[in-house]
């Protein structure tokens, strides 16, 4: 059985450089945001009980989900986040969990922003990883990578599990405070060790259930 590896860390933490960085060694990797947005694109599976649930104003006949207002909705409101992670999250697993089920290679890493935040995902991984840096870096790098304001990032970062609370319930912890060389160099040391963990008993984990 291929090894399963949560990823995850903060917003703007590298979760996807470092993912990429172990595809190219060979990882088979699943994200979970870019599920997400192929749910909510245009013909999305997600659309009809979006729009059921937010109206046409955030998902337009035809269209995709307008994920800028559906975002700064969700965050200002914890019912109409609620209500969606209630819409996305069985879904995004069940793609998920299709798509981990055919990975090949010697182990498949899956992308998660809230891994440990959403309860459902700890338990079917073999072991964790977090992608860390100090916050402070946290907020300018989402800043200039996503055009937010530095209020708005740390209002996503509040609705996220704290630093410190992520590297406690870390297997593995890879730095990316420095740059994207320093990040890559881990990553290769990280492969090292993945591929020399046998593969666990056949069941364990199993990303199926509900």
């Amino acid at each position: 059985m291929t090894i399963r590896i949560g990823l995850t860390g903060g917003i703007g933490s590298g979760k996807s450089t470092a993912a990429g960085f172990l595809a190219a060694l060979g990882a088979c990797v699943v994200d979970a945001d870019e599920i997400s947005r192929e749910l909510t694109a245009a013909g999305g599976a997600a659309l009809g009980p979006l729009r059921e649930a937010f109206g046409e104003t955030l998902v337009p006949p035809g269209g995709a989900l307008d994920r800028a207002a559906m975002r700064s909705l969700a965050f200002s409101d914890p019912a109409a986040r609620a209500r969606l992670e209630a819409i996305l999250h069985p879904l995004i697993r069940e793609e998920s969990a299709r798509r981990l089920a055919a990975a090949t290679g010697p182990y498949a890493v899956l992308v998660v922003p809230l891994l440990f935040e959403s309860g459902s995902w700890t338990g079917r991984v073999d072991r964790v990883v977090v992608v860390d840096l100090d916050e402070d870096l946290q907020v300018r790098r989402t800043v200039a990578r996503s055009g937010l304001a530095p209020g708005e990032v740390r209002a996503i970062m509040a609705t996220q599990w704290p630093r410190w609370r992520r590297l406690q319930a870390a297997d593995e912890v890879l730095w990316n405070g420095g740059d994207t060389a320093a990040l890559g160099a881990q990553c290769e040391r990280l492969h090292g060790r993945l591929v020399a963990i046998r593969a666990p008993r056949e069941g364990a984990g199993d990303l199926s259930r509900t």
